[in-house]
């Protein structure tokens, strides 16, 4: 049975993917250090996106069965084509040039890996540590994940002596990012020293603008228990803005601080993040030109390989011909699909589990679309049963057309992966990632259901329930459960049984990450709801139950989304018995989700940031 998809059949209000604020900012750097000046593959048209409203479409039912008038005749929004969609299907990539760019690699692989290991006197151990931050910003981790395993092991155990004596404000806050980022639980208290009797960080702490910065992106790395990183994002906070502003620090750096400002660095995607500090690593006076040559080598050979897998993606999805066979009520997302999921795997290797994720997500939102925008109650209920059937069921035949698309595209596509993984020994995989929601729930499965559909009740009769009532119904646990089950199962024996009977249990660290999605999906897309009639949403909710404004709303929802956060880190600190790429997966996913709602609904509505971000990945050619 195939619970992952009876629980997102009737309200799915936010896939596993998520996105940035209005108002948000990335900046660029000066036109004498863009490292996309004109470089622009010249297969890519510049993209205008459609500015008129939306169209409202009444259609008749296809189906012959009797039903009342709202259910037969419905109006849904249309939504229009991404213009990304279209952009990808006849690109050529040379073959030539990626294994030029593999070759490069393997040159000076063995170069940085010395450099990394070959730090000798007292302060080897620290050296390395704020070593491995570059290889992380840099997006090259991943090229030597053994050696800095063991460096970080190693150091850790030597903490107390790498940091006493440490006053350097920079210093001591890369190691404690550095060491919280791989899941060692660092003490915040290493940053007493920076403060003054009554508790107050020392004010001549704000005259040092790279360790102000770096003290405030260790401050997001925060649990409930860290008060002082509490004040520390305060403090931090309130001076970078004019430390930015006030012409004191160079230009990259000023622009540096205010992109940290809009997205911190925890909670940027990596690939997103290398983008920015390449730009700023390669103007700063001290930098390794070794390690920006390997930076942007890397980077290229990534840039390739994501055409050449949206390519064939692009194909895959043209083939299925999803604009003939289903009413405009679904939002074309391929492209976009692929972006968000370098969120949470964006290695050149993992190109296949890459392509899976991406066919994964596109179930996802069609599904989504579907029973959130679209399906009447009598057709959400037949597409259920047999979802739960993972059949035909024989209520069925008196469907519409386009419901019988849907769910052969969603059984035909779980065979496909049945074909791709099963002979490799993951078949298991496949059918775990099918059932591991209602599995996880704890719940008798007419219970699961039946609150599933009274979210869909909810919704068609513009019945707005009690805050916790519908955080209980309506938390996007879903779509958070349904793409870590994706990525398990692409992760092949990595991932095997234990990452799903952990997913299963319901841990603390994906139902703090379920609250977060939910919420920020709510408030970014409460404008959308509204202007279709759709009010059974968080704010809504909170609005009805307190008595307060729609601003009142949004700020205790989001502090409830950093409170969210702090457990998120904790968990991910202190959960033991599991391994820590299972664990970073909640992460990254966490990552996705602040990148898309990052004070705009990004993935209804890609725009703005969000096509920025993709242009630089796509389009964009990084000069070498």
């Amino acid at each position: 049975m195939n619970m992952c998809y009876i629980s997102m059949v009737v309200k799915m209000k936010s896939i596993a993917v998520f996105v940035p604020k209005h108002g948000s900012q990335v900046f660029l750097s000066s036109p004498n250090h863009n490292l996309f000046p004109v470089n622009k593959l010249s297969c890519f048209p510049l993209m205008s996106v459609p500015t008129k409203p939306p169209k409202f479409v009444r259609l008749k039912a296809t189906t012959t069965m009797t039903r009342d008038d709202h259910e037969s005749n419905r109006t849904f929004k249309e939504l229009l084509p991404s213009p990304w969609t279209d952009q990808f299907h006849t690109i050529s990539v040379d073959v030539s040039e990626i294994n030029a760019l593999r070759k490069e690699i393997d040159v000076l692989k063995p170069k940085v890996k010395k450099a990394l290991m070959s730090y000798q006197g007292i302060d080897s151990a620290k050296k390395r540590i704020l070593m491995i931050y570059l290889l992380v910003s840099l997006g090259l981790a991943h090229h030597f994940e053994d050696e800095i395993d063991e460096t970080i092991k190693e150091g850790f155990e030597k903490k107390e002596e790498m940091i006493e004596g440490e006053n350097d404000l920079y210093t001591v806050s890369i190691i404690f990012w550095v060491f919280r980022r791989y899941g060692h639980h660092i003490s915040s208290d290493v940053f007493r020293r920076f403060t003054k009797n009554s508790g107050n960080f020392k004010e001549s702490l704000v005259g040092d603008a790279k360790g102000m910065l770096s003290l405030y992106e260790a401050a997001y790395l925060r649990t409930t228990k860290d008060y002082i990183m509490d004040e520390a994002l305060i403090f931090t906070s309130r001076h970078l803005e004019s430390l930015a502003a006030d012409g004191t620090c160079p230009p990259h750096l000023s622009v540096r601080i205010r992109n940290a400002l809009t997205l911190p660095q925890h909670w940027n995607m990596e690939m997103l993040f290398l983008v920015e500090y390449i730009s700023f690593f390669e103007q700063e006076k001290d930098h390794d030109e070794m390690l920006l040559k390997f930076a942007k080598i890397s980077f290229k050979l990534v840039q390739l390989q994501y055409l050449h897998e949206l390519k064939i993606l692009a194909e895959w999805y043209n083939d299925l011909e999803f604009e003939s066979k289903l009413p405009p009520y679904f939002r074309h997302r391929i492209v976009e699909n692929h972006f968000f999921v370098q969120a949470m795997c964006f290695e050149p290797q993992l190109s296949r589990a890459r392509i899976i994720m991406v066919k994964y997500f596109t179930i996802l939102v069609i599904l989504d679309d579907t029973f959130d925008r679209y399906a009447s109650l009598p057709e959400a209920e037949g597409l259920a049963n047999s979802l739960e059937r993972w059949a035909h069921e024989h209520t069925m035949d008196k469907q519409p057309d386009y419901l019988k698309f849907v769910l052969n595209f969603m059984i035909d596509t779980f065979e496909e992966f049945e074909r791709e993984l099963g002979p490799q020994g993951r078949s298991y995989n496949v059918s775990a990632s099918k059932e591991v929601d209602y599995i996880s729930r704890k719940r008798k499965f007419k219970t699961h259901v039946k609150a599933n559909f009274d979210l869909a009740k909810w919704g068609l009769v513009y019945h707005v329930p009690s805050f916790e009532e519908y955080m209980e119904v309506g938390e996007v646990e879903v779509a958070v459960y349904a793409t870590l089950a994706s990525r398990y199962m692409s992760m092949g024996k990595m991932a095997a049984k234990e990452a799903f009977e952990w997913l299963k249990s319901r841990p603390k660290l994906v139902q703090s990450l379920c609250v977060k999605g939910r919420l920020m999906d709510d408030i970014t897309g409460f404008q959308d709801d509204i202007s279709r009639g759709y009010v059974t949403n968080a704010v809504s909710c909170y609005m009805k139950q307190y008595g307060v404004s729609e601003n009142e709303a949004f700020r205790e929802l989001n502090k409830m989304v950093g409170e969210a956060e702090k457990i998120i880190n904790e968990e991910f600190l202190t959960k033991t018995g599991v391994r820590h790429c299972v664990l970073k997966a909640v992460i990254d996913l966490a990552r996705m989700i602040h990148v898309c709602y990052n004070g705009y609904e990004g993935y209804t509505d890609p725009q703005g940031k969000i096509k920025e971000y993709m242009t630089s990945m796509f389009v964009d050619q990084i000069r070498l």
